[in-house]
């Protein structure tokens, strides 16, 4: 009887043991919190949601973000990209309303994807419902950027440019909004 009460104590302590490292194991999961930017202007309000990512040591720019291939600019769900007016960003003429936003990053030059769908999975990528892309303007950071963020900004009068931040590396479009 001694004994079998001992093995059911040792099974019970082991039981807790694994389960205590396994809620640890869990606890320490990556996660991408919400995140939005916003701007306002010529009196149009412009805004994007995504979900932010950490480097938590990882190499992004090549391997966890791999270059030539489309990327979602953060976690989770795809970024949506609302805009109260028409804009002329890049070679895209985007109607208003609200859209999801890709990337195709490269080693020096990097494309922006604006897909028709929005709020689908950051992996659910269908090119068939690609609104457009057009090239943006890419530079090096001089301090690493440990969470991703996006920037949107004013550049006076009707104009302004998004930027996509991360890492070592800045990715930006001006953009104008349209009368």
């Amino acid at each position: 009887m001694l004994k079998l009460r001992n093995a059911v104590f040792a099974g019970s302590a082991l039981a807790c043991v694994l389960s205590f490292a396994g809620a640890t194991a869990f606890g320490q999961r990556f996660t991408s919190p919400p995140a939005s930017a916003a701007v306002k202007i010529a009196g149009k309000q412009i805004s994007v949601d995504y979900y932010a990512p950490s480097m938590h040591g990882r190499k992004v720019m090549g391997e966890l973000v791999p270059f030539g291939q489309v990327w979602c600019p953060g976690a989770n769900v795809a970024t949506g990209l609302t805009t109260q007016a028409d804009l002329q960003i890049g070679n895209l003429k985007l109607p208003k309303g609200t859209w999801s936003i890709w990337a195709i990053p490269g080693e020096k030059e990097w494309t922006l994807v604006i897909n028709k769908q929005s709020g689908q999975h950051h992996l659910d990528y269908n090119p068939a419902e690609d609104f457009g892309r057009t090239k943006m303007i890419v530079k090096a950071l001089a301090m690493p950027v440990e969470t991703f963020r996006i920037e949107l900004s004013s550049s006076g009068g009707n104009k302004g440019a998004l930027a996509l931040i991360w890492e070592t590396t800045e990715a930006s479009i001006p953009f104008t909004v349209l009368p």
